[in-house]
């Protein structure tokens, strides 16, 4: 059976995780353009910074519980074979579902932590064009916080139907006690 103090565990942690990406969201950078003491340039003025570390926290409690649930289950590759059933089956779709949401859900958030905290220095002459003050497009820690919730799901159902399959680990020989051949008594 699955380990229920695991699955609390990672459950925490991905909570956590959804948590500092939805904040991130609400806090990303803003800018505004302002025109110096003596007037003649134009330069970009941004809010904090919070957003950065919210979302480099996200990323690294996703990379945690995802470390803590492969660990558990020795990466899907590794320790004796599983039962050939419908558990192993969906333990391997799970594995590829939960990896690739992982994967971009880490994506989302290490990009809208970098370009969060990129911030222009360009300053323009009065009569020219106002600066581009970039920042971050409304969506990248969302869809972020998106994918870490289903991944959270999918690692789930992935350990508990790797923990069924590992629970009916596969026996070669008809799994007796006997680790070698048997032999009959030769007449």
């Amino acid at each position: 059976m699955a380990s229920k103090l695991l699955l609390i565990a990672v459950f925490v942690l991905d909570l956590i995780a959804f948590g500092l990406a939805v904040a991130a969201e609400q806090r990303r950078s803003t800018a505004k353009i302002v025109q110096d003491n003596e007037i003649q340039y134009n330069y970009c003025v941004y809010n904090s910074d919070i957003a950065t570390g919210y979302g480099v926290g996200a990323f690294l409690f996703l990379m945690a519980s995802q470390a803590l649930i492969m660990v558990a289950s020795r990466c899907f590759c590794c320790g004796k074979a599983l039962n050939p059933s419908g558990s192993r089956a969906w333990a391997v779709i799970l594995f590829i579902v939960c990896w690739l949401f992982f994967l971009i859900a880490e994506i989302c958030l290490l990009a809208g932590s970098v370009r969060n905290a990129y911030h222009t220095k360009y300053r323009t002459i009065f009569s020219e064009q106002p600066p581009s003050c970039e920042t971050l497009r409304k969506g990248v820690f969302g869809a972020g916080a998106a994918f870490i919730f289903l991944t959270a799901i999918f690692n789930k159902f992935y350990y508990i139907c790797y923990s069924n399959a590992r629970e009916n680990s596969f026996r070669p020989y008809g799994g007796g006690g006997e680790a070698g051949v048997g032999m009959g008594a030769y007449k």
